[in-house]
């Protein structure tokens, strides 16, 4: 299995508009998200966001967060631990919180979730996107699953 790991943000003159431009930033904007929990197979590979083809469903675990309040500082972040066996992903977002805090609560969670699971973590990886809204913003992170 292979998985990418991508973030994106925008503006957009409506949430909806604002969410799909930050997906369109972050290059999956042109296919049909499924989300699915948070597990990821054994032997995982993370690699480049490759060019997807429109209209494909693709799975994912996706962090999303929007606001209309000008000024307002919005983050979203995906955080994926693997180990032997298999992996965990957790998304979290924000608003107007410490960027180092919805990292720092995301590695948490996912180390959390290994430790319940009694995994060893071998890798760690985190994807954060930070964006200060002027009108109406949205930002996105997302683990995207691409099969074999």
């Amino acid at each position: 299995m292979k998985v990418a790991i991508t973030s994106g943000t925008a503006e957009g003159p409506s949430p909806l508009n604002a969410f799909d431009n930050a997906l369109l930033n972050a290059g999956i904007g042109d296919v049909n998200l499924i989300k699915v929990s948070s597990i990821i197979p054994r032997h995982t590979k993370i690699v480049e966001l490759p060019e997807l083809t429109p209209g494909d469903m693709i799975n994912c675990v996706l962090s999303h967060v929007s606001s209309d309040n000008k000024g307002d500082f919005i983050s979203a972040a995906i955080a994926v631990a693997t180990s032997s066996d298999f992996g965990c992903v957790v998304e979290h977002s924000g608003v107007n919180e410490d960027p180092s805090k919805i990292r720092a609560e995301a590695i948490s969670m996912v180390k959390y979730m290994m430790d319940v699971r009694n995994k060893s973590i071998k890798e760690l990886v985190v994807e954060e996107i930070n964006h200060k809204v002027e009108n109406q913003g949205s930002a996105v992170a997302a683990l995207v699953y691409l099969g074999d």
